[in-house]
């Protein structure tokens, strides 16, 4: 399949705050009212971006996680976001839920890089499934309905535990899964790593870039309902394990298009591509206990080195049904001015 050809590009345009981080955002998803929703895999922000005309969305605004729902470590520690959705008036996020080796530098020598090497960690923040009240544009900490009278919109999280949280306590014995969330195994080396979310009705489904399964991606289902006010907790503790065949490419990415799921696959390990997006159709009708096939739609372009497809959603200013993907490790020429980055639309 050859390269899908761009429709459009994008201005992103930031503060000059985020200067740092315009090269690190790792997921998007357009809201209500045409605002863009970013998160970045080096903070514990979400940022907002508003429409401006066809080709710019700017007057960027930053939201702390913290100042919604408590994190388990200081705000300075990412979350490491790597999904957000939309659905009912919430936003929802996840952090990766993964582990991290620090890479070679090229101003140390080669003994001290391959100490480097040596050194694995994961923080608490990026075990983060959280869920924020998003009324008229802006994000709160409780609100009620806007359509459902008696029901309050509360900010929450997956309760958290020494494991991470109660999800990760679930998967520690999965048959398939459970060696890995054992295991201190970074998530660019075939690790547990989450890096797609999407809602659909009270269904939260988690892509995972790894671990891939004799060329297999693993996709999880949850349903989480309140445990106290600003905690949740898996409904009956249970999950659903969904295995799909993306040609041994891990998931990087989930949007939902009606009733279908659209699936951005990239390479678990630290390669370039190739970088391809999926069709399963008919999401509310997907069972357990089978392979899936989902249908290739798209093949993105991918750098030597950079331009790493890594965030995608539905884009709806254009007349023809279409995505706006966004690059983690962004080539030079996408960087326009201090803080602002262009992405691309693909038609569908």
């Amino acid at each position: 399949m050859d390269y899908a050809p761009i429709l459009n590009k994008i201005l992103l345009k930031f503060t000059d705050s985020f200067q740092e981080h315009r090269q690190d955002i790792s997921a998007i998803r357009l809201g209500q009212d045409n605002y863009l929703w970013l998160g970045s895999d080096e903070t514990s922000t979400i940022e907002r971006l508003s429409f401006v005309d066809g080709q710019t969305y700017s007057n960027h605004k930053h939201f702390n996680v913290t100042d919604f729902i408590s994190l388990p470590a200081p705000a300075e520690e990412e979350i490491d976001i790597e999904g957000l959705a939309y659905n009912d008036y919430y936003l929802w996020f996840v952090g990766s839920h993964s582990w991290k080796r620090k890479k070679p530098k090229p101003d140390k020598t080669d003994e001290k890089n391959i100490n480097r090497l040596t050194k694995l960690k994961t923080e608490p923040n990026r075990y983060l499934i959280g869920r924020i009240p998003l009324i008229d544009g802006e994000l709160v900490k409780c609100s009620p309905h806007p359509d459902k009278p008696g029901i309050e919109l509360t900010a929450a999280k997956l309760e958290v535990t020494s494991r991470g949280n109660l999800l990760m306590d679930a998967l520690v014995n999965d048959d398939h899964l459970g060696a890995f969330v054992q295991a201190t195994i970074p998530g660019k080396e075939n690790g547990f790593d989450i890096e797609g979310l999407a809602v659909y009705n009270d269904r939260i489904f988690l892509g995972l870039r790894g671990p891939v399964l004799r060329g297999w991606a693993v996709m999880l289902e949850i349903e989480l309902e309140a445990n106290g006010t600003d905690l949740l907790k898996l409904k009956a503790g249970q999950y659903k394990k969904y295995f799909i065949n993306l040609n041994g490419l891990g998931i990087r990415d989930l949007c939902l298009q009606g009733e279908d799921l659209l699936i951005l696959a990239g390479p678990t390990m630290d390669l370039d591509g190739p970088v391809r997006v999926y069709r399963l159709e008919k999401l509310a009708l997907l069972q357990t206990n089978q392979l899936h096939k989902p249908t290739q739609i798209l093949e993105i372009p991918y750098g030597n080195g950079d331009e790493h497809a890594e965030g995608m959603t539905i884009f709806t200013d254009t007349e023809t049904p279409s995505i706006l993907v966004v690059y983690d490790s962004p080539a030079s020429e996408r960087l326009p001015g201090v803080s602002d980055v262009i992405a691309d639309v693909f038609k569908l």
